[in-house]
């Protein structure tokens, strides 16, 4: 099996995890989001060090700490994440899986909108067009249900500001995240300290695994698409990525059995067009920069 194989079965393991996480996370209704998160936090710190010990690099943990501005901007990263972490428990919880699956499908153009605002990235006018189609769909939703989908919003919001923030870091994934849930973890301790139900301290054995369980469930799939990111062209990895939303919505609508209303179909089927839109246009701009690298290497083989 060749590297690229190899990334791309990473990839989508990946995204398998991740897609069908909500069935996990549905054993859980019984335990309140919030804490939910916190033991997430907590086992997560514990996992990734774990990691990190293995591979031999814990003690870049203390290098980091030791950064006043790395630490500053691991925090708000840390306080993203777990927005976006809660959002997500939050959804499944309490029967919103299907605007979970929609918040992972709209993301890939809230962080092109948000690279446009941000950091001044100028759009094409494909990625204008699937932007303003998404819009739609989303505004569609909204009027037809009434009120707006805030859960799928505050999910792709979130994780476009958190990929924003962690471009500003100077260090490797599983590095980053270690310190985000180690500056996470206090919080979480006293959150499971004073408010906790204790569901997860020896109570019920069954949620008290299922809870350390989501240590490994948050660190593999992410150690998994830092192996694949540098095995896997961009343009693969953007339409693998969407077997994550896909997972999310099947299970919700055919395992949790959510409602899935006309509203539903008519704004997910112009974000699906949209986001058709904009991967082909993302797999053409990729071909044609390979090209351009391919021509430069020719040509400079040719000159020497």
């Amino acid at each position: 099996m060749t590297d690229g194989q190899k990334g791309v079965l990473a990839m989508v393991s990946a995204c398998v995890v991740w897609g069908l996480s909500g069935l996990y996370y549905g054993q859980l209704r019984h335990v309140p989001p919030l804490e939910v998160l916190s033991y997430r936090c907590l086992w997560s710190a514990v996992f990734f060090s774990l990691v990190l010990t293995v591979q031999g690099r814990i003690g870049l943990i203390g290098g980091v700490l030791r950064q006043p501005r790395q630490v500053a901007v691991v925090l708000i990263a840390a306080v993203l994440i777990s927005t976006n972490w809660f959002g997500f428990i939050f959804a499944v919880t309490y029967g919103h899986t299907v605007e979970a699956s929609l918040g992972y499908y709209i993301f890939p153009l809230v962080a092109v909108v948000l690279g446009r605002v941000v950091l001044g990235e100028s759009l094409t006018r494909v990625q204008s067009g699937a932007v303003v189609l998404a819009g739609v769909g989303v505004l569609v939703l909204a009027l037809g249900l009434g009120t707006p989908p805030w859960i799928a919003l505050l999910l792709a919001a979130t994780f476009g500001a958190y990929g924003l923030v962690k471009k500003r870091l100077d260090m490797g994934p599983v590095v980053s995240v270690t310190v985000e849930v180690l500056l996470l973890s206090p919080l979480a301790l006293l959150w499971i300290g004073f408010r906790g139900t204790g569901a997860g301290g020896g109570n019920e054995l069954w949620t008290h695994l299922l809870l350390m369980l989501s240590g490994p469930l948050t660190a593999g799939p992410l150690v998994l698409f830092a192996f694949a990111a540098r095995r896997v062209r961009l343009s693969t990895v953007g339409l693998i990525q969407y077997v994550n939303p896909t997972l999310q919505f099947l299970v919700a609508t055919l395992i949790f059995l959510e409602p899935f209303t006309l509203w539903h179909g008519v704004a997910f089927g112009l974000i699906w067009v949209a986001l058709a839109v904009y991967s082909a246009a993302a797999i053409r701009q990729d071909r044609a920069a390979r090209r351009v690298v391919s021509n430069a290497a020719t040509s400079g083989t040719v000159e020497i």
